[in-house]
């Protein structure tokens, strides 16, 4: 039974493979951010692609104005004072204290 092997064997196996090739007179190209390797980038393209075409966008800078300028005109809410809560003590027939419970005011 073979193990997998980890990430630092196969970063081992992959520098001996480049080392191998630049030796052998190979030579690296250097690729712009973003280009495929894919012929025209067929695969690159969303299942829908052939469909039809996109709607042009709805401006909506006037409307998110709109909502940002009502948002300044309102008075920031002040929060509810938190009641502290008060310990009761319950007794018995008797007079004595059988519990304590804490009770919302």
């Amino acid at each position: 039974m073979n193990k997998r092997p980890s990430k630092a064997d196969m970063r081992r196996e992959l520098e001996r493979q480049m080392a191998d090739f630049m030796r052998e007179g190979g030579e690296i190209q250097q690729v712009r951010p973003g280009e495929s390797g894919l012929e025209d980038g067929a695969a690159l393209r969303p299942p829908f692609a052939g469909g039809p075409a996109s709607q042009p966008r709805t401006p909506a800078l006037d409307v998110l104005a709109a909502i940002d300028a009502r948002r300044k005109g309102k008075q920031p809410r002040k929060a509810a004072p938190r009641r502290q809560p008060r310990k009761k003590i319950i007794y018995d027939d008797f007079g004595e204290p059988l519990r304590e419970i804490w009770e919302e005011s």
